[in-house]
């Protein structure tokens, strides 16, 4: 075990989980309308807790068991059988290994939240999540971080999939799904109300954008000049797509907003995090500066041209900007594009097929969507019985 290495890796973890609560809660929950912000904040939260303890039954064991025919890890590690505190995992105690990865199987299901709130029904949104970590994201982290079929010396040759930290594994995959659910969901009945509350939106992604220094940085799995590089190139990216992205709003629109200037910033942040590890500074600023425009236009190609109710831009955002970011670890020769562009296409199809029989499956158990009286009055009070402002008080 190294000490340092313990240490970063305690820190990156609690980052990571504060981009989940209270980052993304916020940041999604600042852009519903008032009437629904704590039914996003539950859905954050609820999903949080039940990841976390799924990924202890099983998760962990499916992503990184020892497995066998490279597609999943098996149950040998179900409820972390045989790791202990003194159990290593290269040169950090394994339990450590275990959290740190914990905390990306929360965020990644989380992601999802974006393209149902106002409308999902909340026995789904957990079933879903449940089903959805459990056969999707963990096989997939098997596949590529796992030694699975994806990495070195698997259907790709010698030189496997690329992503350091998350932009197949965690972006591609969420953003797939949350298009595929906002399609069979269906466009909320009002989509035109503006954001209630953009400061929270502001605050959100600032904690996001500090927690995704955990999130990059962390994925070095050491405390050295690799994971200060993550940590740089992150912040680059997430700075200049930041600025791009409130450029175009203003060259296309005359304004730019404060809400526009900090999705540009999860634009950046998302588009370097397969290729945080592998790339410097100057190749942060290109991938930023790209991404503030490409994922914009993204947004208003499945929002407006294709009238797709993704309510805050999860694949537009997300899912483009990994794709993207993976895209650019080949054009940078960091990886192969055969292995890049051959990792895209595996998750992808994997995850369309496996998340629309789970949507199918899951809606047979509880709706898929609240009724129409319930989308009218507000999930908050509707479903959980709360409101978040009380007007007499």
């Amino acid at each position: 075990m190294n000490g340092a290495d313990t240490a970063w890796i305690i820190t990156a973890t609690a980052l990571v989980l504060f981009m989940t609560l209270p980052g993304l809660a916020l940041f999604y929950g600042g852009l519903v309308r008032s009437r629904n912000v704590l039914s996003v904040f539950m859905h954050c939260y609820a999903i949080a807790c039940l990841m976390s303890v799924l990924w202890f039954l099983l998760g962990y064991s499916i992503a990184f068991g020892p497995g066998e025919g490279g597609l999943w890890g098996g149950l040998g590690k179900a409820l972390l059988a045989g790791v202990d505190a003194d159990s290593l995992a290269g040169t950090l105690p394994e339990i450590l290994f275990f959290a740190f990865q914990m905390t990306f199987a929360i965020i990644t299901p989380a992601l999802i939240v974006g393209a149902y709130v106002e409308r999902a029904g909340f026995g789904f949104v957990l079933l879903f999540s449940a089903l959805w970590m459990l056969i999707v994201y963990a096989p997939v982290v098997h596949w590529i971080w796992g030694g699975g079929m994806l990495a070195d010396g698997g259907i790709f040759g010698e030189t496997g999939v690329r992503d350091f930290a998350g932009g197949i594994v965690v972006h591609e995959t969420a953003g797939i799904a949350a298009l595929l659910l906002a399609m069979f969901l269906g466009p909320r009945r009002n989509t035109t109300t503006p954001p209630h509350n953009p400061g929270y939106v502001m605050i959100g992604a600032a904690m996001l954008w500090v927690g995704w220094f955990g999130f990059n940085g962390g994925s070095q799995l050491a405390a050295d000049g690799g994971a200060a590089m993550a940590i740089t190139v992150t912040h680059l990216s997430a700075a200049t797509a930041s600025l791009t992205w409130a450029l175009w709003e203003r060259i296309k629109f005359g304004k730019a907003s404060l809400v526009g200037l900090v999705t540009g910033t999860i634009a950046g942040l998302a588009s370097i995090t397969p290729a945080s590890g592998f790339v410097g500074p100057v190749e942060a600023l290109i991938i930023g500066a790209v991404a503030g425009v490409l994922c914009q236009e993204a947004v208003h190609l499945f929002r407006v041209k294709l009238k797709i109710d993704d309510s805050l831009d999860v694949f537009a955002v997300h899912g483009v900007g990994g794709i993207f970011g993976t895209i650019m670890i080949a054009v940078f020769g960091a990886g192969t594009w055969a292995a890049q562009l051959g990792g895209l296409a595996v998750v992808g199809i994997w995850t369309v097929v496996a998340t629309v029989v789970l949507i199918k499956l899951v809606g047979l158990v509880t709706p898929l969507r609240v009724s129409r009286d319930i989308e009218t009055e507000g999930l908050d009070l509707a479903v959980h019985g709360e409101r978040a402002y009380d007007a007499a008080s």
